[in-house]
């Protein structure tokens, strides 16, 4: 039985949408560590066709979409994405490795948004063609990490099958 990580919502009300924001990054941080410890090196690297995207390409992406967001759009803070680069890297990066590049990652992110004011988060920036306000930045961060790490415990859930499950929600099993 794999661990439960604490969920947003199981934090009790926020004060934010900026602190709830952080908190579901947090949470979709927790689960790919979880999906990407039932998994070997190879697993997570593993692409059912070549037009298909590794649990290793999705992270990779995340990691980019998020310095492109959160840490560039809102932060403000430098960054040159290689966003094709992502999705063409075929592994020779371990487990160990994306995961704490990821955790740096959004524990960074949650940094950013914590310091964010009402004026940040009004404030109209553009961001990879778009041009948002910094509340649609946050947002499209969030989504995107929801939408990606939905695909990774899919992914991770079909290879592994019973062997290790993943129930991240004991609680509502019976319901």
């Amino acid at each position: 039985m794999t661990r439960v990580p604490a969920t947003a919502l199981s934090q009790g009300r926020a004060a934010s949408i900026s602190e709830l924001a952080a908190r579901y990054l947090w949470e979709y941080r927790e689960k790919i560590e979880l999906a990407l410890g039932v998994l070997s090196d190879q697993q997570i690297w593993w692409r059912p066709n070549e037009r298909s995207n590794s649990i290793g390409n999705l992270v990779l992406h995340l990691e980019g979409n998020l310095s492109l967001w959160v840490l560039a759009g809102l932060g403000k803070e430098s960054y040159e994405r290689d966003r094709a680069g992502e999705f063409q890297a075929a592994g020779g990066i371990g487990r160990e490795h994306l995961v704490s590049h990821l955790s740096r990652l959004v524990s960074r992110a949650r940094e950013v948004i914590a310091g964010l004011g009402e004026e940040d988060l009004q404030r109209d920036v553009e961001i990879q063609g778009y041009e948002v306000d910094g509340r649609g930045a946050l947002m499209h961060a969030v989504e995107h990490m929801s939408y990606h790490t939905g695909q990774i415990v899919w992914i991770a859930k079909q290879l592994r099958g019973t062997e290790r499950p993943l129930e991240f929600y004991p609680q509502h099993r019976d319901e």
